[in-house]
């Protein structure tokens, strides 16, 4: 199994995209901050705060979530547009073993992506702001850092299976993006219906319980946990099930 994730990771860093996403981040992070210092002027403003900023999935966590949207959606649908998922198949290991190695490679790249983030935040808003008096405590960054990484691969799990059910780059990131667009106006004009908070978009943003509040009245943090499992159990469940059965003759 290490073999394949090692291949596949291997692929990923061989592609000009892999390097322009970190890039990416430390241009759009380091600009902020710098006309964040400016636009700020007297304002206090912590060196901490801003990494939380850059965590946050209303914050730099959108730009990671995006980036790994886009890298998710070639992972299975360049082999297929490519021609590369019949040299795939031919080695002595079974599809689902296969696919497995995709998705844990997305998931390391998410870290990845994360951890680039925190630490460009960290020198950025260091040079900017300085400590300060920060109104986030460190124990906020690492619960905010966390729901982030349940919101993104969330998506990435969902962008992960439209990929296999549809073989199609642009189609994929295209749903998906429709789908962050629409999460928001779907559950306002929803939440009269009980049925609502069984919705994954209802339960993705987990940053809300650690404000002390919930996406919904009687909603809580256990209740979203469980919500999520199911639906991401649904989406791999129906991902490798499609591999699994599809002919690539």
């Amino acid at each position: 199994m290490h073999k394949l994730i090692f291949n596949e990771w291997l692929k990923l860093f061989k592609k000009r995209s892999f390097f322009i996403s970190y890039l990416v981040m430390m241009v759009v992070i380091g600009g902020a901050a710098y006309f964040m210092k400016i636009l700020a002027g007297g304002e206090k403003f912590a060196m901490r705060d801003f990494v939380f900023l850059g965590l946050s999935p209303s914050g730099f966590g959108a730009l990671t979530a995006l980036l790994v949207i886009i890298s998710t959606a070639g992972a299975v649908s360049k082999e297929f547009s490519q021609g590369t998922i019949k040299l795939l198949l031919i080695r002595a290991q079974s599809r689902s073993k296969i696919l497995l190695s995709k998705y844990i490679v997305i998931f390391l790249y998410t870290v990845s992506l994360m951890l680039t983030s925190f630490v460009v935040s960290f020198i950025a808003g260091s040079l900017a702001f300085g400590a300060g008096t920060p109104s986030a405590s460190w124990l906020d960054v690492g619960k905010v850092a966390l729901s982030t990484l349940v919101y993104i691969e969330i998506f990435a799990t969902i962008t992960f299976m439209l990929g296999v059910l549809t073989r199609s780059t642009g189609i994929t990131v295209g749903i998906t993006m429709l789908l962050i667009m629409m999460k928001d106006m779907t559950v306002a004009l929803l939440s009269k219906y009980a049925f609502t908070k069984y919705l994954i978009f209802t339960n993705v943003d987990l940053s809300i319980y650690a404000g002390g509040g919930s996406p919904l009245p009687g909603m809580t943090l256990g209740f979203s946990l469980a919500v999520i499992a199911a639906y991401m159990v649904l989406f791999l469940l129906l991902s490798f099930v499609t591999f699994k059965k599809r002919d690539v003759a």
